[in-house]
């Protein structure tokens, strides 16, 4: 079953999201599907979906902070980030927990208004404070037991879509951007 509505949510879950107002998203196997593609040079390629990048761009529009913080250095990272206009990405992030901390700090967040989104081992210290913690559906297993939530799509084929489409519809905040867009 997809979610299609936001009722479809279950109400802990859009109750946490109502409370968003710093998403941070790990990058790869979350925001892409965790391919790396490396050249004969040692330069990196990376997909992004576009759908997610819409979300993400959407999320920043309507007041929510987005931040990207993946553990690899990442020219492709840095570059997406600066495409899409948002202001925080983090590459070469060794404690993404405390990352976290120091962007609540910064921005006046209190934890239970954080989502993090992230797939692998990495992620777990930061997913466990955060008010909303996400996994796509082809997250490790040992992170998707420990969510909140799971997205119906994987890593890179729309988990973060849903994700900020979930965020945008628990704050009642999806009629505006449909009518914007039907003008």
């Amino acid at each position: 079953m997809a979610y299609t509505h936001l009722a479809d949510y279950p109400a802990d879950i859009r109750e946490r999201a109502a409370r968003v107002r710093l998403a941070c998203f790990d990058v790869d196997g979350t925001l892409t599907d965790g391919r790396l593609w490396i050249d004969e040079q040692g330069r990196e390629l990376k997909a992004f979906n576009i759908l997610d990048g819409m979300g993400l761009r959407l999320l920043e529009k309507n007041g929510v902070r987005v931040v990207l913080m993946t553990a690899r250095k990442s020219a492709v990272t840095e570059a997406r980030g600066r495409e899409l206009g948002i202001e925080e990405v983090h590459t070469a992030v060794k404690d993404k927990r405390s990352l976290l901390l120091s962007l609540c700090d910064k921005y006046n967040v209190q934890l239970e208004q954080v989502a993090m989104m992230g797939d692998d081992l990495v992620d777990l210290a930061a997913l466990q404070v955060a008010g909303l913690a996400v996994a796509p559906a082809n997250a490790h297993g040992w992170v998707k037991e420990r969510v909140h939530w799971r997205t119906r799509a994987a890593g890179g084929e729309g988990a973060a879509r849903e994700l900020c489409d979930l965020i945008l519809g628990s704050q009642g905040k999806a009629e505006a951007i449909l009518a914007e867009f039907l003008r």
